[in-house]
């Protein structure tokens, strides 16, 4: 079996290699600059993500492994759909470590952090000019209630907090969820939440989900948090609410485009914290991703049902 590699932030040799003594594989991996379209036409299964220019070479590509739980580039590779080609992601990896990030974003706003780390920088002992709250007893919306927005929600509870959520799909609560709802009823729960967390995939129905209409609802003074995927959230609405103080803060790990441009609005915008899509990286994060492409190496070896099949058509 040959693999080929295209996903760049996972190119660890020592972790290849152990895998490749593990199973029947073989990993390809192109060289700087080399076109990989030459090389798909002999793999059997893709780490990475699948690019419309690849697909027509493709001719024994059974398999590919995602190596994010995001999947948006199936938009990009509309005749995918059509062909036999199974589709894996990563989720359930990255969740834990991405709703750590979620509530470092929520922390650094509601205790002041950054503020205070500018006084540090001036050794001066400031504490009245920042303003404080807490977030015991706010009320938590949550769009998008899958691995990462139940990892979101477990850690809310914790925090005391009362945690709705919508999603496409809407099932039991659980993880101390109250309620979940279709994404119909989005708009009413943006009118009861004080923080209003993203961690939806980026789908044709997602995208610019988060308008200004959705912002104008939230009770003024509450917060945004996204990090899943940039898109979902209108930035200049966005920008409006922060600026006009109807907000009082936001987290972004996740822009429309990244890197964000120079100049960009996002960059001045009161209140705002943005972090370069990093939410998901740690260590823990890393060695599931492993875990589950070599178990994924061996299901696809045995010829059984592999793990976080993704729905082709609906992107997720």
């Amino acid at each position: 079996m040959k693999m080929l590699v295209t996903t760049p932030f996972l190119r660890d040799p020592e972790r290849m290699t152990e895998l490749e003594k593990q199973h029947d594989v073989q990993f390809v991996v192109p060289a700087a600059g080399q076109a990989t379209t030459s090389l798909i036409s002999e793999a059997d299964a893709l780490f990475g993500q699948l690019t419309a220019e690849e697909l027509p070479h493709a001719h024994k590509l059974k398999w590919v492994q995602s190596p994010s739980a995001g999947v948006e580039w199936l938009w990009r590779v509309p005749g995918i759909v059509e062909t036999d080609i199974v589709v894996t992601n990563m989720r359930g990896a990255h969740a834990a470590t991405i709703a750590e990030h979620t509530f470092a974003l929520l922390l650094a706003q509601t205790r002041g952090l950054f503020a205070y780390e500018q006084f540090q920088r001036e050794h001066d002992w400031t504490r009245s000019a920042v303003p404080l709250t807490n977030i015991k007893d706010l009320t938590m919306g949550i769009v998008g209630f899958g691995n990462i927005g139940r990892a979101i929600a477990r850690r809310a509870t914790g925090f005391e907090m009362k945690v709705y959520a919508v999603d496409i799909n809407p099932g039991e609560p659980g993880e101390g969820v109250e309620e979940v709802w279709s994404l119909d009823r989005l708009d009413e729960l943006c009118g009861m939440v004080d923080v209003l967390v993203i961690s939806a995939p980026i789908t044709p129905d997602t995208r610019g989900l988060i308008g200004k209409q959705q912002l104008a609802r939230l009770r003024r003074g509450s917060f945004l948090l996204a990090v899943s995927r940039g898109g979902i959230v209108e930035e200049t609405a966005l920008v409006d609410a922060l600026e006009e103080g109807h907000l009082q803060g936001a987290g972004l790990d996740v822009t429309a485009t990244e890197p964000l441009p120079r100049g960009d609005p996002l960059w001045t915008a009161p209140n705002l914290i943005i972090t370069p899509h990093t939410s998901a990286a740690s260590e823990l994060t890393t060695n599931l991703v492993w875990s589950i492409l070599s178990e994924n190496v061996a299901r696809f070896l045995r010829g059984e049902e592999l793990l976080n099949l993704v729905d082709k058509r609906r992107g997720w």
